[in-house]
């Protein structure tokens, strides 16, 4: 994202690169404000630190990496100037969580619809409830199993038609392609039913989880959605809930009590990136912007 700012000014221009050209970008207005009263525009920004260490006043901001400055006491009411994002969602069984996210864009309560399904098992439940509700199915990877399945770079370019903004994995258990990686930067969500860094990476899925959980004797256990890079759960943390282990828990009653927790949470955190309130510390970490308390970050 490059911006071009007046320091004389209230206001500054902001250009962002588009996934599907990235020769193309959107232009925006916004402020660095709450500095000044006198911040008349509706829209956003987010700023870096870094880009503006030379500037008063933001000259504050340099220990606190990232800076999202709005207008007025509140968010834009939903949808307000943002436009709704294009999802896509990547299966391998019953997807219960790509429902439940489902369910809050037929709401209205995330600001987004789902335009394509990729699966690796064409029959699974999460492509069925897809063709159910009208979504359209890929199959991806090519296997002996799957002969229909796309290849790495097929998948790219169908994903590229359906105009995606964000990628959702949802109980997939196939390594993503670097491709599709490179081709979406921080635009890819995964959920994984523990408290990354514990209890993750190859191996670690559904109940050998939960299992692994209990048997080491943790307290806690719960849900993290993070953004996904090249190997397994080890991309930046976007959101965590807190579930206790209870004493006497079996890996079903855990499982059952995490996968609650997984429902709501990647509903508010897909509510939150479709509405683009995902805000990036000048560390590298992603932090979350309150809907209800523009300062207030989680």
């Amino acid at each position: 994202m490059d911006t071009l700012f007046n320091p004389s000014s209230t206001s500054s221009f902001t250009f962002i690169q588009t996934h599907k050209n990235p020769q193309s970008f959107s232009l925006r207005t916004c402020g660095y404000l709450p500095f000044s009263s006198q911040f008349k525009t509706q829209s956003w920004v987010c700023l870096k630190a870094q880009e503006f260490h030379n500037l008063t006043p933001l000259n504050v901001l340099k220990k606190r990496g990232l800076k999202c400055v709005s207008s007025g006491e509140g968010l834009a009411d939903e949808g307000e100037g943002i436009r709704r994002k294009n999802l896509a969602v990547f299966v391998s069984g019953g997807g219960s969580n790509f429902r439940a996210v489902h369910q809050a864009t037929v709401s209205g309560d995330v600001h987004g619809s789902f335009v394509v399904l990729v699966t690796n098992k064409h029959d699974c439940g999460g492509a069925n409830y897809a063709r159910e509700n009208g979504i359209p199915v890929i199959i991806y990877p090519n296997t002996k199993g799957e002969p229909e399945g796309l290849s790495s770079t097929d998948l790219v370019a169908a994903l590229s038609k359906y105009k995606i903004d964000f990628i959702l994995l949802a109980g997939y258990l196939k390594l993503i392609p670097s491709e599709l990686i490179r081709a979406y930067p921080k635009s890819i969500l995964n959920i994984h039913p523990s408290l990354l860094p514990a209890f993750g990476g190859k191996g670690y899925y559904g109940t050998k989880v939960h299992k692994a959980v209990i048997a080491s004797g943790a307290r806690y256990s719960g849900p993290t959605i993070h953004f996904v890079d090249e190997h397994y759960d080890t991309g930046r943390i976007l959101a965590q809930r807190i579930v206790p282990v209870l004493a006497n828990d079996t890996v079903e009653e855990l499982a059952a009590r995490v996968l609650r927790q997984e429902h709501k949470m990647y509903a508010e955190v897909a509510a939150a990136v479709c509405d683009e309130r995902v805000i990036w510390r000048e560390d590298g970490v992603p932090i979350i912007q309150s809907k209800a308390n523009p300062n207030h970050y989680s």
